[in-house]
C-alpha cells in the first residue's frame, strides 16, 4: 500500500502529551507504522562519554504512530490524504482543499 505521509511532510500532533504540535517528518517506518517528527515526542536518553564526545542527558525524538498524525494542507489545516490517478500517475491530494501533495 502507497503510504500516505512521507519524509518531509508537515504534520500535526492529534493526540499524545504533543497534541497540536506541528513538525515535519524526518524518517518513516512503514513496518511498524511509526514516524519520527522533528522536535515531537522528545525522550531524554543518556550518552555515555567517549573521547570525542562529552557524555550526558541528550533530548531524542522517539517515533510516534503514523495514526496520531494529520497531515497539513496550504491552509495550515489538518487533512486526511487520499488517492488519485492524474495523467496516469498515482497522486496523493489533500481531502479539504483538493490539492495535489
Amino acid at each position: 500500500m502507497a503510504a500516505k505521509l512521507k519524509k518531509g511532510d508537515k504534520v500535526v500532533v492529534l493526540a499524545g502529551k504533543d497534541k497540536g504540535k506541528e513538525g515535519e517528518i524526518v524518517s518513516v517506518d512503514p513496518k511498524a507504522g511509526k514516524a519520527v517528527v522533528e522536535g515531537i515526542n522528545i525522550a531524554i536518553r543518556h550518552q555515555r562519554q567517549s573521547q570525542a564526545q562529552q557524555g550526558g542527558r541528550r533530548p531524542q525524538a522517539a517515533p510516534i504512530d503514523l495514526s496520531n498524525l494529520a497531515f497539513l494542507d496550504s491552509n495550515g489545516k489538518p487533512t486526511r490524504v487520499g488517492f488519485k490517478t492524474e495523467d496516469g500517475k498515482k497522486v496523493r491530494f489533500a481531502k479539504t482543499t483538493g490539492d495535489v501533495i
